[in-house]
């Protein structure tokens, strides 16, 4: 009896180290299971700021992974076009990409929320809504039809108001313009007379110097500079009211992200949330040196927007933004939830940030007039 429960013993414990064996064989092949990915963007190639955050996400990705998921990263018009990133992705020609959501206003229209809203929230404050508040789970929502993921990869910062080769000293000076301006923004700038055009940003320096626009927003002075914008226009216009921030995102094919272990799946995420808060502060570091290059080296005239083009436009952006809230049942929740948090976040920084900008610098705003 005992030599027979002895052999059943080692039977077991055999079979037991047969399972062991069998799974690490099991966990070691899905360690070195390796993953080629490819990230359209909708910017030129290591484009300081905005194109260079792809760069560093895939060269994170790579490090962190030790190899086993590397990305490939495509300029706007490399792979496909900067303005069919969202389609590449939904399509699986690529399996992320790097981009803004209000280019895909004419699919979810409802988008353009989670890139930028005039005289809405700032980076800070988006980010906050993203990550603790609800905001990041509806912008999954909104994207689950077209079976892609989404995270926030990236802000501007507060923009710049634009380029002009006209001065504007009233908002009739508007009328008529031709002006490059996409997103809520823009649908603002048509109802004061301008007539927009969409492009992407590769296109805008010859449409400025040709005359095919009368002005331009981009990003700020870090990359107007960088397209060199000034050599184009001769008036530079702020504050950004159209763009508080810019939300760039990136976008992930929901198959070829399930695809891959949660490991790697983490790994991704954590890479993102990474690059989010780097983009912003590079624009942070680089946007000052930028200026000061613009205006002392390139003698850019820097103006003040006038008062009536900000009240107009600020009248303007209510009306703009609520019909898109109203435009459907998405749209008046994502709304809801942008708004409420406004709310809050600005009765705080009222006392906070705002009343320390206001004490640092009591004498208000002195540049550009």
């Amino acid at each position: 009896m005992k030599l027979r429960s002895l052999a059943m013993a080692m039977a077991m414990s055999a079979g037991a180290s047969g399972l062991l064996l069998v799974s690490s064989i099991d966990n070691t092949a899905q360690a070195q299971e390796t993953f080629e990915w490819k990230m359209v963007t909708s910017w030129p190639k290591n484009f300081p700021g905005v194109g260079q955050g792809p760069e560093r996400l895939a060269t994170l990705v790579e490090e962190m992974s030790d190899g086993r998921l590397t990305i490939e990263v495509f300029g706007a018009g490399q792979l496909v076009p900067g303005f069919e990133v969202f389609d590449a992705v939904a399509g699986g020609t690529a399996e992320l990409g790097h981009s803004a959501s209000y280019y895909w206003k004419g699919k979810a229209p409802a988008a353009q929320f989670f890139a930028a809203v005039p005289f809405g929230m700032n980076a800070q404050e988006m980010n906050a809504w993203l990550h603790y508040g609800d905001g990041l789970t509806l912008w999954n929502e909104l994207y689950d039809d077209f079976g892609v993921d989404v995270m926030a990869a990236g802000a501007s910062g507060v923009q710049m108001g634009g380029w002009y080769n006209k001065e504007i000293t009233s908002v009739d000076d508007l009328d008529g313009l031709k002006m490059r301006m996409p997103g809520l923004g823009g649908e603002v700038m048509d109802r004061m007379g301008v007539a927009i055009v969409n492009m992407p940003g590769g296109e805008i320096f010859t449409s400025l110097q040709s005359g095919a626009i009368d002005a331009t927003e981009w990003i700020g002075p870090y990359n107007d500079l960088a397209f060199g914008l000034h050599q184009a226009a001769e008036y530079y216009y702020y504050p950004g009211w159209h763009e508080p921030t810019v939300m760039f995102e990136a976008i992930v094919n929901e198959e070829a992200m399930a695809s891959l272990p949660a490991d790697l799946q983490a790994i991704l995420r954590t890479a993102v949330r990474d690059v989010n808060a780097d983009v912003l502060d590079e624009y942070t570091a680089r946007n000052n040196d930028a200026l000061e290059t613009l205006v002392d080296e390139h003698e850019v005239e820097l103006r003040r927007l006038p008062a009536d083009v900000l009240a107009q436009a600020k009248e303007h952006s209510a009306d703009v933004v609520a019909e898109l809230a109203e435009s459907s049942e998405m749209a008046q929740k994502i709304y809801d939830s942008y708004q409420a948090f406004q709310e809050k976040v600005v009765n705080y920084h009222a006392i906070s940030e705002q009343a320390y900008y206001n004490a640092r610098n009591p004498q208000g705003d002195t540049t550009g007039d």
